[in-house]
């Protein structure tokens, strides 16, 4: 299961750096993941600081 991004999100790109597939994108200033990308390791969640992240 993918994992998401709430509207908790900051904008700060801390998850992006960390995701090993690219699955995450800028979004007009707040972040996305791609779920078909999303390869559900977990790497991205970790590092926001608002835990915006969470598996769907």
């Amino acid at each position: 299961m993918a994992y998401k991004i709430d509207s908790s999100c900051i904008g700060c790109g801390a998850c992006a750096g960390e995701c090993p597939v690219g699955a995450i994108k800028d979004n007009g200033g707040v972040f996305a993941i791609t779920e078909s990308e999303c390869i559900d390791c977990g790497a991205c969640a970790g590092t926001c600081p608002t835990g915006a992240i969470k598996q769907a």
